[in-house]
């Protein structure tokens, strides 16, 4: 009998030094894993102009044609260049150099 209650002492020991052991590990590192995830690189796209052109009437004569191109040019930069804006923050910084 009191060589059963030694080896049921001895076998608690032995369990109890095993799970020291297993705290006594150092926990595992934290890894980062970097996932590319697909993101718009326009945030918001220019309002297109009305363009005074586009609502001419068919019938519309030279000179009224002329004028409502004239006043559109400032109207077509202005588009423009806030569509050129918009779009070089998409380039890539390679095809950036290569400009």
């Amino acid at each position: 009998m009191k060589a059963r209650k030694l080896s049921i002492i001895r076998n608690f020991a032995i369990s109890c030094a095993a799970l020291l052991a297993g705290c006594a590990s150092a926990p595992p590192a934290v890894q980062r894993v970097e996932i590319p995830i697909f993101t718009p690189c326009v945030k918001s796209v220019p309002q297109r102009p009305a363009y005074e052109f586009d609502q001419l009437a068919p019938a519309a004569t030279d000179g009224e044609i002329v004028l409502a191109l004239a006043r559109d040019w400032p109207r077509g930069r202005k588009y423009e260049v806030e569509l050129e804006a918009a779009i070089a923050g998409c380039v890539l910084p390679e095809a950036k150099a290569e400009r």
